[in-house]
């Protein structure tokens, strides 16, 4: 039996990476987990891997909870999705995200496989570098910025009134020479 070793990157300044190793029948929730473990965070955030290609693009979603909606064909559980069953070669990417206001992105890369030990629990961080981050240390977006701002000064009615006989003014039509031309109907020659 093979053991396959991935090596966690958190997406910050500082170079921080955890190396798990992990058993290909083992599944994404459990490498969730360890990843959760290793790096200190609190784990009861939402979280997500993506199957990426050679630039890190998200493809397909391997979701913590049924988020189908109902239907069908929802994203992948982690909980019944095998690391066998979706990483097969060397270098092959994943994206995993956790906690979805947070954003914290973690670039896991398949590196090498192993033999496995009898005896020994799995899974497992088998290096460490860097300081963990603080989980906290990434602010919430305001999401709510601009919604509850002062309502714009109430306009008069003329001034109202004047707003909408601008919108149609004698310009509408493309008449480049603004200011000449014709200022009412009876300018009209018929």
């Amino acid at each position: 039996m093979k053991t396959y070793v991935f090596r966690v990157v958190a997406d910050i300044e500082e170079d921080v990476f955890r190396d798990i190793e992990i058993l290909g029948s083992q599944n994404f929730e459990d490498l969730h987990d360890m990843i959760i473990e290793s790096f200190d965070f609190t784990g009861d955030q939402m979280a997500s891997f993506y199957m990426s290609d050679e630039n890190w693009d998200k493809g397909e979603e391997i979701g913590l909870m049924d988020m189908g909606f109902g239907e069908e064909q929802g994203p992948r559980m982690m909980n019944i999705t095998t690391i066998k069953e979706m990483v097969s070669e060397k270098n092959e990417k994943i994206l995993y995200l956790y906690d979805f206001l947070r954003m914290w992105i973690f670039y896991v890369e398949f590196f090498e496989e192993r033999d496995f030990k009898e005896g020994t629990r799995y899974p497992r961080c088998i290096r460490e570098a860097g300081l963990s981050p603080e989980e906290s240390s990434k602010e919430i977006p305001d999401l709510t910025e601009g919604m509850f701002d002062e309502e714009p000064k109430k306009k008069s009615q003329q001034e109202e009134i004047d707003d909408i006989l601008n919108e149609y003014s004698d310009n509408e039509f493309g008449d480049e020479s603004e200011g000449e031309g014709h200022e009412n109907i009876d300018d009209y020659d018929f």
